[in-house]
């Protein structure tokens, strides 16, 4: 389970906000967020096993993320990575929309997709979602289609919201509002592959289990007058803070 809150174009300040919460097994290898030393306009995380990462952004004013769709299914080993459509749009030069339309959504396990170029934001899903370009608002994505009404993703919407129009929507609190460890209700917990205590802990917008769990909250937020901010902090296993990085820069 992933969560990531965007505000495409409702703040004075920033065009592009973006607050994510990466969840994965924790023995799964990753490369903490920084400069990638083969592709040295690519700000990312790095999945060491797949090769691909999460979310990322380039110094050109690129930015994508991407979540897994909660499919009943295991997905095939034939299929591609995910995270090459986050790293394919980083490496292109189209519009978002453009971009969306040269994937083969057939080729990869279930996905939704986020793409910005600050000037539009791009959504493709590959389950039901479809691709859409979406307009100025507050989106909330998980691991179904966009906008899906689950109860972190709308309570992580609404607390957005209210950062903006307090015109508080700043890293300390936008970290914050990814600290959320509240659990939703137990209406909403799908046990059928899961114990009930494990169903019910990846409801909350932070996860903490022992071998599964929110990895790294990032915020990210493009000014109108063109500098990026990108924060990554990292949590272990306990959900303790082990790490952090900072980055600026002008596209």
């Amino acid at each position: 389970m992933c969560l990531v809150v965007v505000a495409f174009r409702t703040d004075t300040e920033y065009p592009l906000l973006v607050a994510g919460n990466r969840d994965e097994f924790h023995v799964r290898p990753t490369r903490d967020a920084g400069w990638w030393p083969d592709q040295q306009d690519v700000l990312a995380g790095r999945d060491l096993q797949a090769g691909g990462t999460w979310l990322g952004l380039t110094r050109q004013g690129r930015f994508a993320t991407v979540t897994n769709f909660r499919d009943a299914d295991q997905p095939s080993a034939r299929l591609r990575s995910r995270g090459e459509l986050v790293t394919g749009f980083l490496q292109s030069a189209l519009a978002p929309a453009e971009y969306l339309e040269t994937v083969a959504s057939e080729a990869y396990a279930g996905f939704n997709l986020l793409v910005s170029d600050v000037q539009s934001l791009g959504y493709l899903s590959n389950r039901g979602g479809g691709m859409r370009e979406l307009d100025a608002g507050i989106y909330g994505l998980s691991n179904a289609t966009l906008d899906t009404p689950w109860e972190k993703v709308e309570r992580s919407k609404s607390r957005l919201r209210q950062l903006i129009d307090a015109q508080s929507s700043n890293e300390t609190e936008l970290l914050r509002l990814l600290d959320d460890r509240t659990k939703g209700p137990a209406s909403e917990v799908k046990s059928d592959r899961l114990p009930f205590a494990t169903a019910h802990a990846i409801t909350a917008p932070f996860i903490v289990l022992p071998d599964y769990g929110t990895r790294c909250s990032t915020v990210v937020r493009a000014a109108r007058d063109g500098s990026w901010s990108f924060i990554e902090r990292r949590f272990d296993a306990a959900g303790k803070r082990s790490g952090e990085s900072r980055y600026s820069f002008s596209s």
